[in-house]
């Protein structure tokens, strides 16, 4: 009898220790797989607009065409952070949904541009004159730890659009790591100053999106009262003329304005990084008018 008890028992011990080890396996599942979050297009955080009119700043407007997309000057400025430029005042940006270029404003009060050298813009003089100021200029590269760059050329040689008040050109820049690339600039003459219109795009791309580009700055317009064909005697006057500039460097007339370091534009395919060559912001013009060393 006393045996049975004890098999009975050890039976009861197994059972017990059985239903324990169950329990605790119950309780730790084997971890499922997980799917990892799919990464998130850091341009798809910032407030686009993708109708109606895009302001940009308080001096236009540009209308949003279908397929495209605008941000305004405080938003620009943090995807220009994003793209890694230094520090400046954006007043917007514009592009197709896929960013594959896109265009950015900014604003200078210099006073009304006089287009009294409409028909003075030679080419192969101001061209010459550049380069005789890429030194001054990659002087200031050189301070900021960026490639020097070389103006190979035009892509498009400057022109004035009297209907538009627009004067544009594009010049050829190669860097000295190697890139070769197009800086198309727009400058928009207004009233009381200057929108600087840069389009950012591959060099490669530059002819066949300069039509869209075009197209697009149709539907810019400044506000009342800031029109080029408004203005007034006493009127705030420019320093300098169209020939200044062209020659004072190859995207901004105003060492106010912020210097660009690298550009990174964002493709459905991937990402991709091209230096938009930007010298020097106009630091040769602003030594020739107030014999100053200017501010970037």
């Amino acid at each position: 009898m006393y045996q049975i008890l004890m098999v009975k028992k050890a039976f009861y011990s197994l059972l017990i220790a059985s239903l324990t080890l169950s329990s605790a396996f119950a309780q730790e599942p084997e971890p499922t797989p997980t799917t990892p979050e799919p990464e998130i297009d850091p341009l798809e955080k910032f407030n686009w607009e993708t109708s109606g009119q895009g302001k940009i700043g308080s001096d236009a407007t540009i209308d949003i065409p279908e397929g495209y997309r605008f941000l305004n000057g405080l938003e620009t400025a943090k995807v220009m952070g994003l793209f890694g430029n230094l520090p400046s005042t954006y007043e917007g940006m514009i592009g197709p949904d896929d960013l594959s270029w896109f265009v950015i404003f900014q604003y200078e009060d210099s006073g009304y541009v006089k287009d009294d050298e409409k028909d003075d813009l030679d080419a192969d003089e101001l061209l010459e004159t550049l380069r005789e100021q890429e030194e001054a200029s990659n002087e200031e590269r050189r301070e900021r730890g960026l490639d020097t760059l070389t103006t190979s050329g035009w892509a498009v040689e400057p022109n004035y659009n009297e209907s538009t008040n627009n004067l544009e050109w594009g010049v050829i820049l190669e860097s000295s790591d190697g890139g070769r690339n197009v800086n198309f600039l727009t400058k928009l003459l207004g009233r009381h100053g200057i929108m600087h219109t840069t389009l950012v795009c591959d060099t490669e791309a530059l002819q066949g999106t300069l039509p869209a580009y075009q197209e697009l700055l149709t539907g810019y317009e400044y506000n009342t009262g800031k029109t080029y064909a408004e203005f007034e005697d006493g009127d705030k006057v420019s320093e300098y003329g169209l020939k200044a500039l062209v020659a004072g460097g190859a995207i901004f007339a105003a060492a106010k304005l912020g210097l660009f370091a690298k550009i990174a534009l964002f493709f459905k395919k991937g990402f991709k990084l091209i230096a938009i060559g930007v010298i020097a912001i106009g630091v040769w013009i602003k030594r020739i008018i107030t014999g100053k060393r200017a501010d970037a």
